[in-house]
């Protein structure tokens, strides 16, 4: 609670809240409340109840026990358009924006304004340049969504939240598609918004944002409130026992690797995402990655490292140029299933859009790289995929109470477990990972974490995408920096740090002197020499 003798009652008081879903019993008793003026963090797992407990703040969920007091007076918001009158707006993790209409319409969705009947295009556009501009944003608000890159969809987002007057704002993972530029943006916007008295409440999985900006913590577990206590008060050790129920020795494991022979090797490597008449956004790369390597990639926004990702997996065509061999033998990958079929797979970083058939059972969607083997003579063979899922979910410790669950309704670490199993259906001898955490929680990374080094052990290869730099530099045996779409750097374990990468990635660190990428037959003479 905020130390202000002015302060009388909380913006939001939530007592009791109890939640079932039929049998299921996910919120159990649980007390919360928010101040003006402070950023109060909800931590737990996935599955904890976090967003169970938002969304009946902000009217989706109406059917619960308990009692919600918003500004001193009972509420019960039937809609998030009840909220949002209430002055409660959220911002979830699941996006709400309609992909074909435009970056206006999508601001001022169940607001537009209007006279005399007509739609008031022009100050809707001036209204979104302005909030747009508080974020550090420049675009074309005529364009639709869908056009932008999932970063800039999500500023989209809290623009939309922003535009509305509002004394609450849940942000639940806000930063999951920001680079560190856009996030100290929404930093700063939050410092603004604490100044004008409006109470956050935030969700994240990142450690340093919760050192960063919480000013209170609520940890729940299991539907249970753990606890609460001020931000100073709450070492982050004792944060994740109360998150995790456990001790957790060591935040980043990562063994010794043992490196085996080379597993790929890229030279002049170009990605064309439009084909090739179009812009490549990824020029020029010379890489390599042995067996039981993970080489980190790291960039800002636009860097073209998920491209470089998506080309070498063929999800482009044939938009890519350069030579790629895989063991030792060159290989033209046109198509996924030509990636596949070379044992080649990729994590995609969002598994909701990209990674899974949310509609569809856990064991349809741990199978689906599979079916080709799966199915022999084109005939499914039910029992045989339920075998064949188990045998590779079993070991990622999924939670859940029957494979034939839809994988909409698992929370999201258990859902990127089951984005990794159908990876693990051909097992592969390359792994792409792009973003293999984001938007799961403290307990379930430490698992991935377990896991990269079970692969790396068994001889697999790994290129990994991942925007937490102390993720990056703990886990990668090498890094290597994209900027627009070109290599500027790369770093062994020992050498690379937090600043050095960061100005790789910014442009201002190079390779060499002479300010260009190694030649093939340079790149060659460093790869043999290590």
């Amino acid at each position: 609670m905020p130390d202000s003798a002015s302060t009388l009652a909380p913006l939001v008081r939530m007592t009791g809240v109890t939640k079932r879903f039929g049998p299921v019993t996910v919120l159990r008793q649980v007390d919360f409340e928010v101040w003006p003026g402070e950023v109060h963090v909800l931590a737990g797992e996935n599955g904890a109840g976090k967003s169970t407990l938002i969304k009946i703040l902000g009217g989706v969920h109406t059917d619960f026990e308990g009692s919600l007091e918003v500004h001193g007076r009972p509420a019960r918001p039937r809609s998030p358009t009840e909220a949002a009158a209430l002055g409660v707006s959220v911002i979830h993790q699941e996006l709400s924006l309609v992909g074909p209409m435009s970056v206006s319409d999508n601001i001022f969705l169940g607001q537009t304004l209007t006279r005399g009947g007509w739609v008031r295009d022009g100050p809707q556009r001036q209204q979104t340049r302005r909030l747009l501009a508080e974020l550090g944003l420049e675009l074309d608000v005529r364009r639709p969504v869908e056009e932008f890159a999932m970063a800039t969809r999500q500023m989209i987002e809290i623009a939309k939240a922003l535009s509305r007057r509002t004394d609450v704002i849940v942000m639940d993972e806000p930063t999951s598609a920001l680079n560190g530029p856009e996030v100290d943006r929404l930093f700063n916007l939050i410092g603004q918004l604490k100044g004008q008295g409006c109470g956050i409440v935030y969700i994240t999985h990142k450690m340093e944002e919760i050192e960063r900006i919480a000013d209170r913590i609520t940890v729940l577990r299991d539907g249970v409130r753990v606890g609460s206590a001020p931000a100073g008060q709450l070492p982050s050790a004792e944060l994740i026992r109360w998150m995790v129920g456990r001790e957790l020795n060591e935040q980043f494991p990562r063994h010794t690797p043992r490196l085996g022979a080379e597993r790929l090797r890229l030279e002049n490597f170009s990605v064309y995402p439009e084909g090739g008449s179009g812009r490549a956004s990824v020029q020029g790369i010379n890489l390599s990655v042995r067996s039981g390597e993970i080489v980190g990639v790291g960039g800002l926004q636009g860097s073209g490292a998920s491209d470089l990702l998506l080309g070498l997996f063929g999800a482009y065509g044939d938009g890519t140029r350069g030579r790629v061999q895989l063991e030792g033998r060159p290989v033209r990958i046109r198509a996924p299933r030509q990636a596949i079929a070379a044992g080649v797979a990729l994590l995609t970083n969002d598994r909701k859009a990209t990674g899974l058939v949310l509609s569809l059972s856990i064991v349809a969607n741990a199978t689906l790289a599979g079916l080709n083997r799966l199915s022999p003579g084109g005939w499914r063979r039910p029992r045989l995929e339920e075998v064949a899922s188990e045998r590779v979910i079993r070991p990622l410790g999924l939670r859940t109470a029957s494979f034939d669950l839809e994988v909409g309704a698992l929370s999201g670490g258990n859902q990127q477990k089951v984005a990794i199993a159908k990876w693990l259906q051909i097992e592969p001898r390359l792994l792409l990972l792009d973003e293999p955490t984001r938007g799961i929680d403290i307990g379930a990374k430490h698992e991935i974490y377990h896991l990269m080094n079970q692969w790396t052990a068994q001889g697999i290869a790994i290129l990994l995408i991942t925007s937490e730099m102390p993720e990056l530099l703990a886990l990668s045996d090498r890094v290597i920096v994209l900027h627009r779409g070109r290599v500027t750097a790369e770093f062994d374990r020992a050498s690379a740090t937090p600043e050095r990468v960061l100005s790789a990635a910014m442009g201002t660190e190079r390779l060499s002197g002479n300010q260009r990428d190694p030649t093939p037959a340079e790149f060659d003479r460093r790869t043999q020499a290590g």
